[in-house]
């Protein structure tokens, strides 16, 4: 017997907003399978207003509210059965995150859980890593945000270590990121990655999902040190401007994929690791997953709300 349902997961993150729509499969017999059906992601970035002013500017409300809006209309006509919405750093850090979560309850019907740095780590952690990790290998898997950077230690398939760090693209970007705090990163990860002879970086977010796209690489091949160390530099190279023209990148990923390259970077370096690969997956997957296996303590929302 088959049985197949759409679920929907809400990443309100620092620099874009972003709904998956995921069929979940169900076949008498044969394990659950999560399909990706629809992504839409819009580039609001929360973090330019938060990690500056504390607050949430009012056309940045406003967008959040139509945005929520059109995510509701596309869930009801996905036909959507449940659904959860998550907010990461810059919602967590605003001094009025909690009124907007009120405003778009009360205007758009979508119910937002603001999650903590360790939270947002569990529900990462639900994703489907374990298809891309080899059980033999030890991993860090970091995960890259423009507020914050998830960073988890995996060893012979388990999870030994994980920290969230107030380092992301948006913030460096403002130049908010001091000397101390990559000190703390930097010290981190040797610490725990130290004892392991040889360490793989797995990584996650846009921007590298960006780099490995261009790269050419076929899924499930490492990009390597030597690699990403040449298209920073190349990056550099050009204008923000230039991005855009001659490297066909989003406006909102020309500036932000530079920072981004930075942390992922320091982390290979600071780990000894020479490749790093990209398995496409995020918080919206983790969200999906921890909506089924009923992983996560925040309620998740039925569609007789639509």
């Amino acid at each position: 017997m088959l049985s197949i349902k759409k679920y929907a997961a809400i990443d309100i993150g620092s620099n874009a907003v972003r709904l998956l729509i995921s069929n979940i499969i169900e076949e008498t017999g044969k394990p659950v399978r999560f399909k990706k059906n629809s992504l839409v992601r819009v580039p609001i970035r929360l973090g330019a207003d938060v990690f500056i002013n504390k607050r949430i500017s009012e056309e940045n409300k406003v967008r959040m509210v139509d945005t929520m809006l059109a995510f509701r209309l596309l869930m009801k006509s996905h036909k959507v059965v449940k659904y959860k919405a998550c907010a990461t750093s810059a919602m967590r850090e605003s001094k009025n995150g909690k009124q907007l979560v009120d405003l778009i309850l009360n205007e758009a019907g979508i119910k937002i859980d603001i999650i903590g740095g360790k939270e947002e780590a569990t529900i990462i952690a639900e994703t489907d890593l374990n298809k891309f990790i080899d059980p033999n290998k030890t991993y860090l898997y970091v995960d890259v945000g423009g507020g914050s950077t998830e960073f988890t230690v995996i060893h012979n398939g388990i999870k030994r270590a994980s920290k969230s760090f107030k380092i992301g693209t948006v913030r460096l970007l403002n130049d908010m990121v001091t000397d101390e705090a990559w000190q703390k990163l930097e010290k981190w990860i040797k610490t725990h990655t130290s004892a392991y002879d040889k360490m793989d970086l797995l990584g996650s977010g846009g921007n590298i999902n960006k780099i490995f796209k261009v790269s050419g690489k076929a899924l499930g091949k490492p990009l390597t040190y030597f690699y990403l160390t040449n298209y920073f530099k190349t990056l550099q190279s050009y204008t923000y401007e230039e991005r855009i023209t001659e490297l066909e990148l989003n406006q909102d990923r020309a500036d932000v994929i530079i920072p981004a390259m930075r942390i992922y970077l320091s982390a290979m370096k600071w780990s000894a690791s020479k490749h790093i690969y990209v398995p496409k997956i995020g918080l919206a997957d983790g969200i999906i997953k921890s909506i089924y296996y009923d992983t996560v303590s925040s309620n998740t929302q039925l569609n007789s709300a639509f």
